[in-house]
């Protein structure tokens, strides 16, 4: 999709992301996650960051308005990334929209997730 068109909640819901489909068919659910690495905390790291994310998102909604990202978020989690606990399907469901309007890139999310696989697997 180009970046100057704003695409509909069901333009961005049928955007396959093979990326974060394998996330949905992984089993990486954070309490599967920390019960692999010896992790107690019931929070996921990541969380105080996607919520910084969102409300970052919010005020600045030239990006993805406040309406987008919520009712996408709505519609993917439950239709695309249904699969997934929350709070990974709103995270996954965010990344999804981002990728769909060309904010983040697909390579280098999927770098970023190598990155992070390999230094979890140096513990």
């Amino acid at each position: 999709m180009s970046q100057d068109h704003t695409p509909s909640s069901e333009d961005v819901a049928a955007l396959r992301v093979p990326a974060l489909e394998r996330i949905a068919a992984g089993g990486q659910a954070w309490p599967l996650m920390a019960e692999k690495y010896g992790v107690g905390n019931p929070v996921p790291p990541w969380r105080s960051r996607l919520d910084a994310t969102c409300e970052a998102l919010d005020r600045e909604a030239s990006a993805l308005p406040l309406r987008d990202r919520r009712n996408e978020e709505d519609l993917l989690s439950t239709a695309v990334y249904d699969s997934l606990p929350y709070p990974e399907n709103q995270l996954v469901a965010l990344a999804h929209s981002l990728l769909a309007r060309g904010i983040i890139d697909e390579a280098d999310l999927v770098e970023r997730l190598r990155s992070v696989r390999a230094r979890l697997e140096a513990l």
